[in-house]
């Protein structure tokens, strides 16, 4: 018998997603989505596939939410995703074959394709992304960081080779927003760690993250979308940096790479 697979889904106003990404599961001996108060019909879609819907009153950041989350499955194995990912059937194959033999590995890494407004990203800083989304229940957790969790992992770690689809970006007002959503976040947990920001520290990290995506890391070879990519990165990292308070307390070093993958 293949042991019991979780899936764990965070959700707020995920409509046109939603039904693609838990569909792609339907593999799973339970499904847990916790909505922090959608007003579309994300939790009318969820619950008419099968999935136990939780909501709750507030948002704590994605950290704590995805912990919430875990800490209502019951699987042996749990599968994070995000609400516009989804799992392609050589990877739900890759999937049961993994946690049905798992040789001494408590997780796994999955490589994510990401796509930004339809066109799939194969360079550039969104390049080579493993992320750890397959795990046992009893041997990982969420760190409590309001932005760019991680799962903190007990145990051996090995890699999925088929990639977990991602719908990063759908258009450019998608982007607008994150970009705003994220830097918020972001600037304000770094804030929480006592560093400064000033015009001169977000213009030089945006032109490194400019840099790095476009040029260093061979975004040019994904024509527009390496532009674009490239050109959020730095908005992002300018609009993080920007939006904390002036100083001259120690600050992250300038090469580097700033996080700026959407969860």
């Amino acid at each position: 018998m293949m042991p019991k697979l979780s899936v764990i889904v965070i959700t707020l106003n995920e409509e046109p997603c939603i039904e693609r990404c838990l569909r792609s599961v339907d593999f799973a001996h339970e499904i847990i989505v916790v909505d922090s108060g959608s007003i579309d019909r994300t939790r009318e879609i969820a619950g008419a596939m099968g999935a136990e819907v939780q909501v709750t009153e507030d948002w704590p950041g994605f950290g704590v939410q995805k912990g919430r989350a875990l800490a209502a499955a019951t699987g042996d194995w749990v599968l994070s995703l995000d609400a516009d990912e989804w799992v392609d059937a050589p990877l739900a194959v890759e999937i049961k074959k993994a946690i049905a033999d798992p040789r001494g590995c408590a997780g796994f890494e999955i490589p994510r394709k990401s796509r930004f407004c339809g066109r799939v990203v194969n360079h550039g800083s969104w390049s080579a992304d493993y992320v750890l989304r397959l795990f046992r229940r009893d041997a990982g957790r969420f760190t409590d960081y309001p932005v760019h969790e991680k799962v903190v992992l007990r145990g051996n770690l090995s890699r999925l080779s088929h990639p977990l689809e991602h719908e990063c970006i759908t258009d450019l007002g998608d982007a607008h927003r994150k970009i705003r959503m994220y830097a918020e976040a972001s600037a304000k947990h770094i804030k929480s760690m006592g560093k400064k920001g000033s015009t001169t520290k977000a213009l030089l990290h945006s032109a490194w993250a400019y840099l790095n995506s476009y040029v260093i890391r061979f975004g040019m070879l994904d024509g527009a979308a390496g532009l674009l990519v490239a050109g959020y990165c730095a908005s992002y990292t300018y609009s993080k940096w920007a939006a904390l308070p002036s100083g001259s307390c120690a600050d992250v070093p300038v090469g580097e790479t700033p996080a700026i993958k959407m969860n």
